[in-house]
C-alpha cells in the first residue's frame, strides 16, 4: 500500500484487481488496512491505531482510489481521526471510518480472556486452493483449519483457524485485514442459500505495534462466532491469539444478508 499526498488531508493510492470480492468490489480487510496505513503517513497522526470502526457504504473498485484524511479531536494521549475512501475523481465515499489514534502508556496488564485449547498449526494440513483463484486476496493468507471450514449449516456457528501472512511480517495493517477474512456466519445456518455483505466492522486492536510486530511471520488463532440473524442482518464476533495465548485483538461484525438469486441452471422449467 502506497499512498501519493495531493494536498493535506488528501491522498491517492492504488488497489490491484487480485483484491476484489468474488462479487466484485474491493475486500473489506483490505480498506482496514489502508485505514491503519493512511494514518501511519499522515503527519499530523499520534500514536498507533487501536480501534476502527467502518461503514461499508458501497463497494469500492479496484483501480485508483481517493483518500481522505481529517482529524477529529486530539488530547495528550488519544485521537480520533476519520478517513474515507472513494473511486478515483469521484465523491461517492464507499467506505468511511473512524479511527481511534493512541499513545500506548506503560501500565499494569491484565486478562480474563483465556485462549481455546486446539492443535499447533503445524499438526493441521493447509488446505488446497481451487484452481485459478485469485480473487479476495485468496493467496495473501495461509490457512490450517482446526474446526468449521467449509461453512455448512448447523447448529453451531463456531469456526477455529490459524492463519498467517507469508509475504510479509504480522504488523497493525495486516491484523486488520484478517479481521475481515471468515465465511458469513449466515452460511451457518442457511448454507449457500444466502448473498451478504459487511455493513459494519468495528477492531480493537488490544496490542501494541511492538506486541504485533512480535509474532512476525508465525500463525495467529482466530476464534469466530456468530449469535443471531433476522430481518436481513446478522452478526459476527472474533478474536485472534498469538501462539503462546495473548489476545491481540477482537472485532464486532454486522451483516446483511439476502436470498441468493437462483442461477439460470437452476431455474425450475417452464
Amino acid at each position: 500500500m502506497i499512498f501519493t499526498p495531493v494536498a493535506p488531508g488528501r491522498w491517492t493510492t492504488f488497489a490491484g484487481p487480485e483484491w476484489n470480492n468474488p462479487g466484485g468490489g474491493l475486500w473489506g480487510g483490505y480498506a482496514i488496512g489502508l485505514a491503519v496505513r493512511v494514518l501511519e503517513a499522515e503527519p499530523e497522526a499520534r500514536g498507533e491505531a487501536l480501534s476502527l470502526t467502518l461503514a461499508y457504504a458501497a463497494a469500492l473498485p479496484a483501480g485508483d482510489l481517493d483518500v481522505r484524511t481529517r482529524r477529529i479531536r486530539q488530547g495528550g494521549s488519544i485521537g480520533f481521526w476519520e478517513v474515507e475512501l472513494l473511486p478515483a475523481e469521484s465523491d461517492q465515499v464507499g467506505v468511511h471510518a473512524i479511527v481511534t489514534m493512541a499513545r500506548r502508556p506503560v501500565v499494569p496488564a491484565f486478562a480474563f480472556a483465556k485462549m481455546p485449547e486446539v492443535p499447533a498449526p503445524e499438526s493441521l494440513p493447509s488446505p488446497a486452493m481451487p484452481t485459478g483463484v485469485t480473487h479476495y486476496a485468496a493467496t495473501a493468507l495461509e490457512w490450517r483449519t482446526v474446526e468449521g471450514f467449509p461453512p455448512k449449516p448447523g447448529a453451531n456457528s463456531r469456526s477455529l483457524a490459524w492463519v498467517r501472512s507469508p509475504r510479509a511480517p504480522l504488523d497493525k495493517a495486516l491484523l486488520g485485514m484478517i479481521t475481515d477474512n471468515s465465511p458469513p456466519r449466515a452460511v451457518y445456518a442457511l448454507g449457500a442459500t444466502v448473498m451478504t455483505t459487511s455493513l459494519t466492522l468495528t477492531v480493537y486492536l488490544h496490542a501494541t505495534a511492538a506486541e504485533v510486530a512480535e509474532v512476525g511471520n508465525d500463525f495467529v488463532l482466530v476464534d469466530y462466532e456468530g449469535r443471531v440473524g433476522g430481518g436481513g442482518a446478522s452478526d459476527e464476533r472474533s478474536s485472534y491469539w498469538t501462539r503462546d495465548g495473548k489476545l491481540l485483538a477482537t472485532s464486532e461484525q454486522l451483516a446483511w444478508y439476502r436470498p441468493r438469486a437462483p442461477q439460470p441452471s437452476e431455474q425450475p422449467p417452464k
